[in-house]
C-alpha cells in the first residue's frame, strides 16, 4: 500500500525535472512584466504613438489567456513532454523574432506567437510538478512552482531595467533564446510518462473558436476599456456583447458535448470552485495593488524604473526562504489556517500601501512590499495545493489551467478596475478640495498671498501664476489621495476573500494518485 502511495504519473529526474519546470515557469512569468520597463524604448525606436504601444502587453495578454485553460486538452492529446517541450520551443523562437522585429506590427504578432507559447508553459509545468511528485510532497511542488511564478513579476523591472541599460530594449527578448533552448531540452530528454495513453477522442473545433473569440474579445475590452471610455465606446460595446455570448454559449456547449476541451465538471468540488474563486481574487487585489503601487513610486515619489525595481527586489527576496518553508508546512498545518493568516497579511500591505505620503522614506516604502511577499507565500502555495492535489490526474490538466486562468483573468479585471477607480476617485478629491478655495477660507487666502509674494515680480500676472501654482498642489494632494483610497479599497476587497475560506475542507493526506487515471 505504501509504494502504490508513492507512485507518481510522471517519471524521471526529480531534481531536473523540477528545475526544468520552474525555469520555464519563470521565464513565462518573467515576460510578462519585463516588457513594462521597455515600452518607452520601444515606442521612441519605432516612433509609435502614445496610444498604441499598450498592444506589445495586450497582444501577448490575449493569446495568453486564451491558451491556458485548453493547456489540460493538449496534454492529454499528445502528453507533457511533447506538449512542454514544444510551447517551450514555440515561446523561445518567438521571443528571438521580438528581438528581431522591425516595426510595431511585426513585434505585436511575434508577442501573440510568444503568447501562446507562454500560456501553455505554466500550467503544463505546474502539473507536471504535481504529477513528478508523490502527493505526500505536492506542498513542496507547490512551493518550487510558485517560486517560478510569484517570484517572476517581481524580478521583471530589475532584470528589465539593467538589460536596458546595459544593451537595448531588443534584449529583454533575446535573452529567453539560450534559456528557452536549454529548458526544451531537458524536458524531451528527462520527462517520461510511462502510462500515458493519447486522447483520441474528436477535436472540439466548435469550443476552441468560441473559447479563443470569447477570451479575445474580454482581454481586449478589460485592456482598452479604461482608454476609450468603457461603453461610450463602440468597439468596447459590441466587444463586450460579442464576449459575454461567446462565453456563455461556450460554457453551455462543453457541458453538453461528451468529450469537451475544458473540463467544467471539476468545479463541482466545492474545494476546488472555492480554491479557485479565491485565487481569482488574489489575482485582482495582486495585481491591481502592484500596479497602484508601481504609478504611485513613479507618479508620487518620482522613482526612475530602475528604481521601482529595486524596490521591489529588495522588498521581494524573502519569497525564496518563505515559499520551501511553507511547502513543508502543508500537511503539518491545517492549510486553511495558513491561507487566512496569508490573505489578512495581504490586507495588511494594502492597508499599509493606502496610509503611505510622499515624505515616506526607502524603509517605508519597502515594509508593505516585504509584508506581501511573505503573506504571498502563506497562501499561495497551500492554495494550489488544496485546489489541485485531489483532482485525479486527468482532471488535473484542465484543473490547472482554470486555476491559473482565474488568477490572470482576476490580474487584467483589478488592472482595469483600479485604472478606472484612481481616475475617478482623483477628479472627486480634485473637485472637493477646489471647493474649498473661495474668499472665505482663510488658509486658501494665505497660500494664495504667499504665493504671489512668491513669485512676485518674475511672472506677469501673480496672481493668476499664484492660482495656477495651488491648482498644481490641488491635483498633487488629490492623486495622494486618490492612491491612499484605492490601496484601502483593495485592502478591503481582500479582507472579503476571507468567506470563501470557511468552504474549503481539510486536505486529504492519505488520499492516493491513480498513475493510469489519466
Amino acid at each position: 500500500m505504501a509504494a502504490a502511495a508513492e507512485q507518481t504519473q510522471i517519471t524521471g529526474n526529480k531534481v531536473l525535472i523540477t528545475i526544468t519546470a520552474m525555469m520555464a515557469a519563470l521565464m513565462s512569468v518573467l515576460d510578462i512584466s519585463i516588457v513594462n520597463v521597455a515600452l518607452s524604448d520601444i515606442r521612441a525606436s519605432f516612433g509609435t504613438p502614445l496610444d498604441q504601444i499598450a498592444w506589445v502587453s495586450t497582444g501577448y495578454a490575449m493569446a495568453n489567456i486564451t491558451v491556458i485553460p485548453i493547456s489540460g486538452w493538449f496534454q492529454r492529446r499528445y502528453g507533457f513532454r511533447k506538449y512542454f517541450a514544444a510551447s517551450v520551443l514555440l515561446f523561445t523562437v518567438a521571443s528571438a523574432l521580438c528581438g528581431l522585429a522591425w516595426n510595431l506590427p511585426s513585434l505585436v504578432v511575434f508577442r501573440v506567437i510568444q503568447g501562446i507559447g507562454g500560456g501553455a508553459i505554466i500550467p503544463t509545468a505546474q502539473n507536471i510538478l504535481f504529477g513528478r511528485y508523490p502527493q505526500k510532497e505536492h506542498g513542496m511542488a507547490g512551493a518550487l512552482f510558485g517560486l517560478g511564478s510569484i517570484t517572476g513579476p517581481l524580478l521583471g523591472p530589475t532584470i528589465g531595467g539593467y538589460l536596458i541599460n546595459w544593451f537595448s530594449w531588443h534584449w529583454i527578448f533575446l535573452i529567453n533564446v539560450p534559456i528557452g533552448l536549454l529548458v526544451a531540452f531537458l524536458a524531451y530528454r528527462f520527462i517520461e510518462q510511462p502510462t500515458f495513453k493519447s486522447d483520441t477522442a474528436p477535436v472540439d473545433g466548435t469550443g476552441i473558436a468560441l473559447l479563443g473569440v470569447g477570451m479575445v474579445s474580454l482581454q481586449y475590452v478589460l485592456e482598452e476599456g479604461n482608454r476609450d471610455g468603457w461603453f461610450e465606446d463602440l468597439r468596447i460595446s459590441v466587444l463586450a456583447i460579442v464576449c459575454t455570448v461567446s462565453l456563455i454559449t461556450f460554457v453551455v456547449h462543453e457541458l453538453e458535448i461528451e468529450h469537451p476541451v475544458v473540463d467544467f465538471s471539476i468545479f463541482k468540488d466545492p474545494t476546488y470552485a472555492a480554491s479557485t474563486g479565491l485565487n481569482f481574487l488574489i489575482g485582482t487585489a495582486l495585481f491591481g495593488g502592484s500596479f497602484l503601487f508601481s504609478l504611485y513610486c513613479g507618479s508620487i515619489m518620482r522613482y526612475e524604473a530602475l528604481d521601482i525595481g529595486l524596490l521591489f527586489l529588495k522588498g521581494s527576496w524573502i519569497q525564496i526562504f518563505v515559499m520551501p518553508l511553507v511547502g513543508r508546512l502543508v500537511g503539518k498545518v491545517d492549510s486553511r489556517l495558513l491561507i487566512a493568516i496569508g490573505l489578512l497579511g495581504n490586507a495588511l500591505s494594502l492597508w499599509m500601501n493606502g496610509h503611505l505620503t510622499s515624505t515616506a522614506d526607502s524603509h517605508t516604502m519597502m515594509m508593505p512590499i516585504l509584508v506581501r511577499s511573505l503573506s504571498l507565500g502563506l497562501c499561495f502555495v497551500p492554495l494550489s495545493v488544496v485546489a489541485l492535489s485531489n483532482l485525479s490526474p486527468r482532471q488535473r490538466g484542465s484543473g490547472a489551467g482554470l486555476f491559473n486562468l482565474t488568477r490572470e483573468l482576476g490580474g487584467s479585471i483589478g488592472l482595469a478596475w483600479m485604472s478606472t477607480f484612481l481616475t475617478n476617485q482623483e477628479k472627486l478629491f480634485h473637485t472637493a478640495l477646489a471647493g474649498d478655495i473661495n474668499v472665505y477660507n482663510p488658509i486658501a487666502q494665505e497660500q494664495l498671498a504667499g504665493a504671489r509674494g512668491v513669485l512676485g515680480t518674475r511672472v506677469f500676472d501673480p496672481q493668476l501664476g499664484a492660482l495656477a501654482s495651488l491648482n498644481l498642489r490641488l491635483a498633487a494632494q488629490s492623486l495622494m489621495r486618490a492612491f491612499n483610497q484605492s490601496f484601502l479599497t483593495l485592502a478591503f476587497f481582500f479582507l472579503l476573500s476571507l468567506g470563501l475560506v470557511l468552504i474549503l475542507k481539510k486536505e486529504s493526506r492519505g488520499a492516493k494518485i491513480d498513475p493510469a487515471a489519466h
